[in-house]
């Protein structure tokens, strides 16, 4: 489903977080949520991306949002990487690639003339009903947090 829209219902999923427990969309209705996809544990944009929504995290939760980062990366991958950067939000192992299919972040990239298939960098904010309210795609790991807080009216 890479076509979702802003109107469109949040699919919903059910994965493990760093602390090994099972996070579903929909244990977390009536709550908002901010859902955003990165492509790799310790790698220096996502690593900035992290330490943004880090810095931006009460700003958030004091309006009333859950902040869920999301890569294929392992359990023991995203432990190493929250205690590294002290983040106070959960990161949810993808490992099977099931969200990041759900939600269309999976994508053809090009690197030095190899082409693979990774995450696009994608924020996708869902509210109390389920409802996406803003999808961003391809952003940028410097700008982005700001422009969210901007646009959320934070």
């Amino acid at each position: 489903m890479s076509d979702l829209k802003v109107g469109d219902k949040a699919p919903d999923f059910s994965v493990v977080n760093d602390a090994n427990e099972m996070v579903s969309l929909k244990d977390l209705a009536g709550q908002k949520v901010i859902l955003y996809f990165y492509a790799k544990d310790n790698t220096p944009g996502c690593s900035i991306e992290a330490q943004q929504f880090n810095e931006a995290y009460k700003k958030l939760q004091d309006a009333g949002y859950v902040v869920l980062g999301v890569s294929r990366d392992t359990v023991k991958r995203h432990i190493n990487f929250k205690e590294k950067y002290d983040l106070q939000f959960n990161l949810l192992a993808d490992t099977d690639e099931a969200v990041c299919n759900a939600y269309g972040v999976m994508k053809e990239k090009k690197l030095y003339g190899k082409i693979s298939i990774g995450i696009e960098r994608s924020t996708f904010v869902i509210d109390e009903k389920g409802v996406l309210t803003h999808i961003y795609r391809g952003v940028k790991a410097k700008e982005h947090v700001g422009q969210l807080l901007v646009d959320l009216g934070l």
